[in-house]
């Protein structure tokens, strides 16, 4: 029997992971940033420009999200670690989706490494 680590291994062996020290510039050439995390993650902080789409909906999501559904876009995803991510990707690869990488460590390497993260505003009550 499989566990979940043993899906993400397997799914990681069958799609494209970009470092870290890789990610801006793949972000930069990507046309779409998808983070895979839950709602309350997402909120908590995420890399500037993302997209919400969490992974137990993504494939919903892809199909029904006209700017979402073009194959041929090139999408870069994350995850917290990179487990989500790959898992993600790997069905957008079975889905038909030609050009799409996960970051490797996911958020919390991109933020070990310094990088920049878009936070919600806090409300002012002055």
């Amino acid at each position: 029997m499989k566990t979940a680590l043993d899906l993400v291994a397997a799914a990681k062996s069958q799609i494209a992971e970009i470092p870290v020290d890789q990610a801006e510039a793949a972000i930069r050439d990507a046309d779409v940033l998808l983070d895979v995390r839950e709602a309350d993650e997402f909120a908590a902080g995420h890399l500037p420009g993302a997209i919400h789409a969490s992974r137990g909906m993504l494939e919903f999501k892809l199909s029904s999200l006209p700017e979402l559904g073009d194959r041929d876009k090139k999408f870069v995803l994350y995850c917290k670690t990179s487990g989500r991510a790959a898992l993600a990707a790997l069905a957008m690869k079975q889905m038909g989706y030609l050009d799409v990488h996960s970051i490797a460590g996911g958020y919390d390497a991109w933020v070990a490494a310094g990088k920049p993260v878009a936070k919600p505003a806090l409300p002012s009550f002055g």
